[in-house]
């Protein structure tokens, strides 16, 4: 178990440098094979109203200018080690691991990415937990009750779900609960759950049943198929005819061997949602990692947009790797692979 941990450790930071290289590449690379000047990329990074003596002193101040294998290891050893940007007569200070220096509000990434993080690991493992719970229930209870009034029924919510865009159940949510009932707060309402627990559960109910809606959708869909396979098992006979309680073999047995896809798509759910839920947050104004990319797109503030980027594909490659140990815990054939 421990050498298969280790292998997977391994492959995820060999993953990372691969992720910071494609990252680099859309950004830097890309731009410079399209015909962009250092200027034109600059003109990226200070905003779009910036003069020119401005754009001259970002492609100064980001070496813009220099090789594209000079500038990936700058950017390489920025990650890791820190470094430091020149504003005019003094230097600001990017300390490992730097994401970027923003020169529209003059403060590292990483500082702003770790302030916005607290909102968005909220709504995204209050959700996760709240979707899988119920998708889950869900799926095995319409694979034990098959053809059933019940199963019709789930199937045709679970539909809905997943048709159903989350700007759209968002905004419902929002009408119908917030604004004419007044059961909730509404968006924009979040507080940190240090400052008062009881607003922060509040604030974020109608976010998570909201994304919890569209996710366990799926997730019901997709246990249910998996069960229903899994029931026509010979083991699943087999252990019936041993006399097994059904709940033994339902549980420790056919949903077992159902949690592999399950765990798939939940722990990329899950990185994604760490990465930054763009639609969810702009939808109930949670200021997160997904409302900071929105901002910064509008705002023409590249660093921040390349930090975001670099932030959600890294919970993206951590949530495969906690994927992978827990696919040996589940099932210990995957040891052996």
């Amino acid at each position: 178990m421990v050498a298969f941990i280790v292998r997977r450790v391994i492959a995820a930071v060999l993953m990372l440098a691969v992720v910071s290289m494609a990252t680099f590449a859309i950004f830097f690379l890309i731009p410079r094979a399209l015909g962009q000047t250092p200027e034109g990329m600059a003109s990226r990074y200070v905003g779009r109203d910036a003069t020119p003596e401005a754009i001259q002193g970002a492609v100064k101040r980001l070496h813009l200018d220099d090789p594209l294998l000079v500038q990936y290891g700058r950017f390489a050893k920025g990650i890791v080690a820190g470094q430091d940007y020149s504003l005019g007569p003094k230097k600001a200070e990017c300390p490992a691991p730097c994401f970027g220096f923003s020169f529209n509000n003059n403060q590292p990434v990483w500082p702003t990415l770790l302030d916005r993080l607290p909102a968005t690991l909220s709504l995204a493992v209050g959700a996760a937990a709240l979707w899988l719970v119920a998708g889950v229930s869900i799926g095995v209870i319409s694979a034990l009750k098959r053809g059933t009034l019940l199963d019709r029924a789930a199937m045709t919510v679970a539909l809905a779900g997943v048709s159903l865009p989350i700007y759209f159940t968002g905004l419902v949510s929002l009408a119908v609960f917030a604004y004419t009932l007044g059961i909730f707060p509404g968006g924009g309402s979040y507080t940190p759950i240090t400052v008062n627990p009881v607003m922060w559960f509040q604030a974020l109910v109608l976010p998570w049943i909201s994304l919890a809606f569209l996710y366990a959708a799926l997730y019901a869909r997709l246990t249910r198929a998996g069960m229903l396979e899994t029931m026509g098992e010979d083991y699943i006979r087999t252990a019936r005819a041993k006399g097994l309680k059904e709940r033994t073999v339902v549980t420790r047995h056919a949903l077992r061997a159902t949690l592999t896809p399950i765990l798939t798509i939940f722990g990329l759910d899950l990185g994604l949602l760490l990465g930054g839920a763009v639609l969810t947050e702009s939808t109930f104004s949670i200021q997160g990692i997904g409302k900071l990319v929105i901002d910064a797109i509008r705002g023409n503030d590249l660093p921040v947009v390349l930090g975001v980027t670099l932030f959600a594909a890294f919970f993206i490659v951590l949530a495969n790797l906690i994927v992978d140990i827990l696919y040996a815990v589940v099932d210990p054939r995957v040891r052996l692979s």
